[in-house]
């Protein structure tokens, strides 16, 4: 994603991807999940380079925002 407005904020397996999909969603950021172990797979290629992770990707201009649910969801489930 290259000269894009959208920056990666997190990388995970897809139970946690979830989670933050539906907290962002739920304030209005509509975030990007990058998923290259199943577009391999669909293309016909073997399997990615971690299996069953994610990434999220969300618009520069929402990022501080997103990243502050980010931090609230992984502290949450580390403690």
């Amino acid at each position: 994603m290259k000269d894009s407005n959208y920056i990666k904020i997190y990388t995970g397996d897809f139970i946690i991807v979830q989670r933050i999909v539906t907290e962002l969603e739920a304030i209005d950021i509509n975030p990007i999940v990058k998923d290259q172990t199943e577009s391999a797979r669909l293309a016909g290629f073997g399997g990615g380079i971690v299996p069953g992770f994610q990434e999220i990707f969300v618009n520069k201009d929402e990022l501080d925002t997103a990243v502050s649910i980010v931090q609230e969801i992984t502290s949450e489930l580390g403690a």
